[in-house]
């Protein structure tokens, strides 16, 4: 029973601070946050000095991996920061600064540079970390919100993030702060990848599960290769055309002559020409195609199928290679492997 009343005076405490807002009051509080935060990101390109461009320098030539530091919401951005390194090429690997100082500063090796986001420069884990981090030859950067703290004097490069307010009223939530780090980390991580011309295939070499790495390097001829080759001759009737249609349920059948393609029958097709003929005994293929096809290459990337289907309001396309009819790729090829 007592542990019931304490709870229920627990709530009442809690409701007792609440106070309603209005909508318009809701969206003035999120307004301002992203206006606060923008202007910090602005005074940002103001910081990109001579440090910055040093530190760019150094990673592009570095033999070892980049090591991210820091401690509290900092150590999230930094996480976040050699997430983004390693997806565009630079090698990077988190420590955690208070686990640095029980043990794990082996991870830091020779040729390494060590980064350290920290928003005062003056954290005690930060300040036990950085002596044992001169005793080595590495490099270290200072990702740092306080340009005179023990962390910026003891660094080899300043990386300033100061900003002049946290979003939050009291000033105290890490918010500003921590934004302007996650965008000094970006705008580093991008200057590598361009300095390393860091292309759209290497982007797919380290994303190659999921939609982003299906879009980068999924080929037509993935996909194509799946399904039957549905083909009629031009002299094909109007019966062998709809069975081959309703046989392979791609919604089309391509009209072949040889290894020549002629044209192509959808669904489409039957139903128009039911539509404008009466008798259709007499009919063959080759009256009812239509004689523009839109086709693609088999080694075309997948992604560019969908942009043509999308661009021309149909479902499938016809596969090439070279000049021959290969096959046939359809919107829900697409639709299943989660590339649109």
């Amino acid at each position: 029973m007592p542990k019931i009343t304490y709870f229920c005076a627990y709530q009442y405490l809690k409701l007792e601070n609440i106070f309603v807002k209005s909508n318009s009051e809701i969206k003035n509080i999120a307004t301002n946050v992203l206006k606060q935060e923008a202007d910090a990101l602005n005074k940002l390109t103001e910081r990109i000095d001579s440090d910055f461009i040093a530190v760019v320098s150094d990673i592009i030539t570095l033999q070892g991996r980049v090591v991210v530091t820091g401690v509290g919401k900092s150590a999230i951005i930094a996480q976040k920061i050699v997430s983004t390194l390693n997806s565009t090429g630079t090698p990077a690997i988190f420590m955690h600064a208070a686990d640095a100082i029980h043990g794990d500063l082996g991870i830091i090796q020779q040729d390494d540079l060590v980064i350290a986001v920290s928003k005062s420069g003056n954290t005690p884990e930060i300040k036990v970390l950085v002596p044992l981090l001169r005793q080595t030859s590495n490099r270290l950067v200072a990702l740092v919100g306080n340009t005179q703290s023990y962390l910026a004097d003891h660094a080899d490069y300043i990386l300033d993030t100061t900003v002049e307010k946290e979003a939050c009223p009291h000033n105290l939530a890490p918010t500003t702060s921590t934004t302007a780090q996650l965008a000094m980390g970006d705008a580093l991580a991008i200057c590598l990848l361009e300095c390393r011309q860091f292309s759209d295939r290497d982007f797919a070499r380290y994303h190659p599960g999921g939609a982003l790495g299906k879009r980068l390097y999924l080929k037509v001829s993935d996909l194509a290769a799946q399904n039957s080759k549905p083909a009629v001759r031009p002299d094909a009737s109007v019966r062998e055309v709809i069975v081959s249609i309703t046989k392979h349920r791609l919604g089309a059948v391509a009209v072949v002559d040889g290894l020549q393609l002629v044209g192509i029958i959808t669904d489409g097709d039957i139903r128009r020409m039911l539509e404008n003929h009466t008798q259709i005994d007499g009919l063959t293929a080759k009256d009812i195609m239509g004689r523009t096809p839109k086709t693609i290459d088999k080694n075309e990337l997948a992604i560019h199928a969908f942009d043509i289907m999308r661009k021309n309001n149909i479902t499938q396309l016809l596969v090439l290679h070279n000049t021959s009819y290969d096959g046939i790729i359809h919107l829900h090829d697409l639709l299943k492997e989660g590339i649109i």
